[in-house]
Parts: C-alpha cells; structure tokens; sequence
C-alpha cells in the first residue's frame, strides 16, 4: 500500500486522560472512523528516548538514546531516513528534539527553527524550544507546511499536555483540560485530513503520574493512547500493535519496501506480515 501519512505525537498523554477527555475523538470512534488502542510505552517513559523509539522502532537500551540529555544524531534508520531513501518527502511541526535527532545536532534556532532544505531528513521543519509554545500555532505550521509542501509523511508534536502535567500532575483540572484543548485542535483539521485519504496515527510518548513527572514503570507513566484513522488500517479491536512496531506500520503505509522493521501486521489492512527483530547499530 502506498498513502500519505500524518503522525501526531501528544507528548505526555496518559491513556485515561485521553479516553475520558478527548470527546471529538470519541466521537469519531463512535462511528466508526477511528479505533483506539492502549499502547505500553517503552522504557525508560521519557521523551527523548521515546521519540527515537517511536521513529525508528528500537527500544532506548538499544538506541542508546537513554535520557533526555543525549544530545546527538539518531544512528538508526528512522521513518525519515527510510522515506528519503524511497524518494519520498518528510516535514515535521515539532519540538526542537526531533531536529537533534533527525536533521543537525546541537539544535541552533536561527539556523533549524525554520527548515527547508531537500537534502535534510527531516525536509521542511518548523521546530520551537519552549514546552509552553501554543500547542494552536504547532497545528498551523503543521498544516501550513502540509499545503504548500504536500509531504507524504508529517510529523505534528504539540507539547502543551506534558507541560500542564509537570505544572499541576496527572490529576488536576490543568492538565485534563489541556487535553480536551488539544482534542479541539485537532478537530479543525482532520475533517480535512480524512476528506483527503490521509492515514493519521494520534499517540503519545509516554503518560503523566501524580507527582507531575515520569519516567518510571506506572501504570499512569507507560500506558499510551493509539488513535488510527484511515482505510490502511484494520480497525481490529484486538489488534494493538507494540510501540516498537509503529516505525514499521508507518514504512507499510507509506509503501516503503525492504526496510527491515518490525510491523503490527494484525493493526493494518494489507501488511506484508514482517516481524523482524531489531537491528541497531553500535551505542
């Protein structure tokens, strides 16, 4: 199969927070048009490491990408990376990280905060460094990169859910509300997106504990939505894929051949059924 593919990344959404709060998304699975998944992220339930996970399919005691201080270039083939080698075109709305990890390492915003560059992994970036920037501005540069750049794969990061949770915890009104703010969000746009026959996966990193922190092995800290859209997917209710195997869903959908990921086969409509191992280079 091959399909244009929107990744959206909710940093810091715990699974309960996002099924209680999320009620356009609801909405959606209610009919029909989307289904959810509880993921387990991998360890440690931080971001850094998680983002690598999430984009390469490899754990981070494999990556080496272990806390959120590894200032670097990811050294494993990546959605990005696997794209470009397939001739296809990435953009990214997203925190600064990503850019460290996929285009230059150290981030240098007068340089990477605004990126068009062919050359680049991560082509057409529009990249901020403060957790409070406007999760409502990361879904209009996404969605402005989207129209005058028509990327087969865009990555969407908002950030605003894990802020509030480090501000005020799992368990407080701040935090549940900026979920339910960045639900509204996305309902200005994906309309467009499924008119369009886009594939959009909504998860997140990690989860968010009581103590305004992650990190550990909680339930609360590893327990992850997955929200699937699209006619690539199953929509099987039993059929939630591993958060290692999400690099390799979104290769399949893209239509990426021989790229050696380990795929949720039972998650997609017509997987080639590839259960690899993971393969990483040397840490």
């Amino acid at each position: 199969m091959t399909k244009k593919v929107i990744l959206i990344v909710l940093d810091g959404l715990a699974y309960n927070a996002a099924e209680q709060c999320m009620g356009y998304l609801q909405g959606l699975k209610a009919q029909g048009a989307t289904t959810l998944y509880k993921l387990q992220c991998e360890l440690p339930s931080k971001s850094r490491p998680l983002y690598e996970t999430i984009l390469t399919g490899v754990p981070p005691v494999l990556s080496g990408i272990v806390h959120n201080d590894v200032t670097r270039n990811s050294n494993q083939e990546s959605v990005f990376s696997l794209a470009r080698e397939s001739g296809l075109s990435t953009a990214a709305a997203a925190f600064h990280w990503f850019s460290e990890l996929y285009n230059h390492s150290p981030y240098d915003p007068i340089r990477d905060r605004h990126t068009d560059d062919l050359a680049l992994l991560i082509q057409h970036g529009c990249f901020y460094h403060g957790d409070h920037y406007p999760d409502n501005y990361v879904y209009l540069d996404a969605e402005s990169m989207r129209i005058r750049h028509d990327p087969d794969f865009l990555l969407i990061h908002p950030m605003n859910i894990d802020n509030a949770g480090h501000s005020a915890g799992a368990d407080s009104a701040h935090y549940r509300n900026t979920v339910r703010i960045s639900d509204g969000e996305i309902s200005k746009y994906l309309p467009t997106w499924i008119a369009e026959g886009y594939q959009v996966l909504i998860t997140s990193d990690h989860g968010m504990n009581g103590d305004k922190s992650h990190g550990g092995i909680l339930p609360e800290e590893r327990d992850i939505p997955l929200f699937v859209i699209g006619d690539g997917f199953s929509h099987q209710p039993d059929a939630a894929p591993k958060q290692t195997e999400l690099c390799g869903s979104i290769c399949e959908l893209l239509g990426i051949a021989n790229h050696n990921k380990p795929v949720a086969s039972k998650t997609l409509r017509n997987a080639r059924g590839i259960e690899k191992p993971y393969i990483a280079a040397a840490v």
